[in-house]
């Protein structure tokens, strides 16, 4: 009896130190996709502009609203790519030379949504993730860093940025997935990563 209660114990603490799933609750591109589809005009253009693949720039439309670009989270964050005004629609100002942020209305705007959303990704990989010499390992790294910021990712690595980059480049891709699944701090992270590769697989 104490061995039966023991190994039922030990399971439930097992369950309970283990990381969550990130393939749960389980996830169906095929709709989000469709209506991520309808921008694609727009996400082709800002793909050409700043150097990003319009199917990409469309995953993580259909991931991050599902298409709408009227949609606003909790955290504030607003439209087709799901911009937060204070962070990556400052840093994108800032870049382009312009004072301030933009306003809810232009960030559900879908052309000036979707061309800051590609910009942001532009800034993060020619700025604190240049070096990373994959293009798959970068294009994993540009996901995660746009959920939850490069410094966490880059830290999970090493404190050092230089260091990162170089450890980060002895991995491939599933090495890289790896890596974050056991060692980034928020959950959602290998999710994100998962949802994008599934929305990408599900266009044509």
């Amino acid at each position: 009896m104490k061995l039966r209660w023991f190994v039922i114990l030990f399971v439930l603490l097992a369950g309970c130190s283990s990381k969550q799933d990130y393939r749960n609750p389980p996830y169906d591109p095929t709709v989000p996709v469709q209506r991520a589809m309808q921008w694609m005009p727009i996400s082709q253009k800002a793909g050409a502009a700043w150097g990003l693949d319009p199917k990409f720039i469309t995953a993580i439309i259909a991931v991050e609203s599902g298409g709408n670009p009227n949609v606003v989270s909790k955290s504030n964050a607003v439209g087709l790519m799901q911009l937060k005004a204070s962070t990556a629609g400052r840093e994108v100002y800032r870049y382009m030379g312009w004072n301030g942020e933009p306003s809810t209305s232009e960030l559900k705007n879908p052309e000036r949504n979707i061309s800051m959303g590609t910009a942001y990704f532009s800034i993060l990989e020619h700025g604190v993730l240049a070096g990373i010499k994959d293009p798959e390992v970068m294009q994993y790294a540009l996901v995660v860093s746009y959920v939850n910021g490069a410094g966490a990712l880059l830290r999970t690595f090493s404190s050092d940025r230089k260091k990162a980059i170089d450890k980060i480049n002895d991995l491939d891709k599933d090495e890289f997935f790896d890596h974050i699944v056991k060692n980034h701090p928020a959950p959602q992270a290998p999710r994100y990563i998962w949802k994008v590769q599934k929305a990408m697989d599900a266009i044509d």
